[in-house]
């Protein structure tokens, strides 16, 4: 019955105490929460962390939900913005040096895991998706893999609609000369 009742009436509910509505917001989403996260951080265990972070923060702040977009647009946002956060933390930890053994394995594990699950083109773009600049990485993402109109990228990032196709004209030039160094 849940399947069938539109964002607005899930949000609702959930807000009158129905966990089962909250549980169903999940179930609509994380898929894609999970796949636009993985892109965004580059591995299984990273975006994992991500996906639990964003319903934390969708489940404390669904009551300030004002419908001004969409459920969609609104969740993208937060996994966007936690993607970016995640990578930052990320690139400090490796420059101040706090990777210990523990993860550098799991680092490893990634690896072994990504060349399980995907094919050699892929995990090529996923390489080369890791070089781009972080707001280059999440245009191409929300673009290509999420089929997002610029229009809907704009409400996400709050950036302008050119703005938007300047960096993913740009994106689209690193991707090509990086995947031809692959090939080369």
């Amino acid at each position: 019955m849940a399947e069938n009742q539109s964002d607005y009436e899930l949000v609702k509910s959930f807000l009158q105490g129905s966990e089962s509505a909250f549980n169903e917001i999940v179930n609509r989403y994380k898929q894609k929460i999970y796949w636009h996260a993985r892109r965004m951080t580059g591995n299984h265990l990273d975006a994992d962390e991500v996906v639990q972070e964003v319903f934390i923060v969708l489940y404390t702040k669904l009551k300030d939900f004002q419908f001004k977009s969409s459920l969609y647009t609104w969740i993208y946002k937060i996994t966007s913005t936690r993607s970016l956060n995640f990578i930052k933390k990320r690139k400090v930890k490796e420059l101040l040096g706090f990777e210990d053994k523990y993860d550098t394995l799991v680092s490893a594990g990634t690896e072994i895991v990504k060349d399980i699950e995907n094919k050699e083109k892929l995990n090529k773009l996923d390489e080369v998706l890791q070089k781009l600049p972080s707001k280059q990485r999440e245009i191409f993402i929300l673009r290509n893999f999420d089929e997002l109109s610029y229009e809907e990228i704009s409400k996400i990032t709050g950036k302008s609609v050119g703005g938007l196709k300047a960096n993913y004209f740009h994106a689209i030039q690193k991707i090509t000369e990086l995947m031809k160094s692959y090939d080369g």
